[in-house]
């Protein structure tokens, strides 16, 4: 009979070194990894049963070492990490390759007309507010919940009202940009050559993501993001550790855009002097999109793992009252720790 699995595995941290790229590529090869769109509810239920058992010291009969880091990477690309609900499916890191090569592909193809650019940039930025608040660092909710007396009620309906007018005046800020951005480089290369052309998607993208990302998440800019020790004891939270978070998610971001909207046009501008797509002209957004698909594949967990998700700052860069209470309480700590959202 076979010995019942250790309760001593760390399933709080990654299965790999996360202080090494390799590491961090092999997690989110994992987390990113589109299958994962794929599993029902019912799986996902299984998943979190096994992982918040484990937690608890309670093995599941037969459990092996494999299959616990599976449920814990098929939980980990479902729920939030900070607060534990159950993300919007569109909204997770096992959705960007699919969302994005398909987003992407007819930003690239459809870019030569005004209609044509609003439209895709407005699906894309769309797609984009989604997922920047779904993978968003810290813990706070979207809404703040009724409290028990009329005047919270009133506060928590004021509450809610600021919050989807953060959002939404976020939204409305990155289309624009976004938009802004394409029409604008657009009419300046009608005069030059067409490969020019088919980098002004990515230009807009790369403006939008450092409009986006920021305001969809200006909450913790605001306010702040969870601070811990080493232990995952909570300190507080640091606006400085939000800025630090958010600026290098945006860099990932936009280096994750990159290959998928470099190679392509180099591609399909070559493909589309050829007999086959001059016959078959429909053809073009199809195979636009597989190219993409496959620079994403690879570019999306590469690029999440350009910094570690549990990053970390020195406690002489955050805010001066945030230090003195950290002398105060901890002594001798030099570094916090956060996770930077994705």
């Amino acid at each position: 009979m076979a010995a019942e699995l250790s309760t001593s595995i760390n399933i709080k941290e990654p299965r790999w070194d996360q202080s090494t790229f390799v590491g961090r590529a092999k997690h989110f090869f994992t987390v990113t990894d589109p299958r994962n769109v794929l599993l029902t509810n019912e799986q996902l239920a299984h998943a979190h049963k096994i992982v918040t058992d484990y937690r608890q010291g309670i093995v599941s009969p037969g459990l092996t070492e494999d299959e616990l880091w599976r449920a814990k990477y098929v939980f980990d690309s479902a729920f939030h990490p900070d607060t534990g609900e159950k993300m919007i499916l569109i909204g997770r890191m096992s959705a960007q390759v699919p969302m994005n090569m398909t987003i992407t592909g007819c930003m690239m193809t459809f870019y030569k007309t005004t209609p044509a650019v609003l439209f895709w940039q407005w699906i894309n930025q769309s797609f984009n507010a989604i997922v920047n608040y779904t993978n968003r660092s810290g813990d706070a909710p979207i809404t703040v919940r009724y409290a028990g007396s009329p005047n919270h009620a009133c506060t928590n309906c004021i509450n809610s009202f600021l919050v989807c007018s953060q959002l939404g005046t976020a939204y409305v800020s990155a289309t624009t940009g976004a938009v802004a951005t394409a029409l604008g480089l657009n009419a300046l290369t009608k005069h030059v050559s067409p490969l020019i052309g088919r980098f002004v998607p990515f230009a807009a993208v790369a403006a939008a993501n450092c409009i986006n990302i920021p305001l969809m998440r200006q909450r913790e800019l605001k306010h702040g993001i969870p601070i811990t020790d080493e232990n995952d004891n909570r300190i507080g939270e640091s606006t400085k550790a939000a800025q630090q978070a958010i600026s290098q998610v945006v860099v990932s971001r936009i280096l994750m855009a990159s290959p998928g909207m470099a190679i392509p046009p180099f591609l399909m501008n070559h493909l589309e002097k050829k007999a086959f797509l001059k016959r078959f002209p429909w053809m073009s957004a199809p195979i636009q999109v597989s190219l993409v698909g496959f620079c994403l594949v690879f570019a999306t967990p590469l690029c999440c793992a350009l910094f570690p998700q549990k990053s970390s700052i020195s406690v002489s860069r955050l805010e001066p009252e945030l230090q003195e209470k950290i002398r105060a309480s901890h002594p001798g700590l030099e570094r916090v720790y956060f996770n930077k959202g994705l």
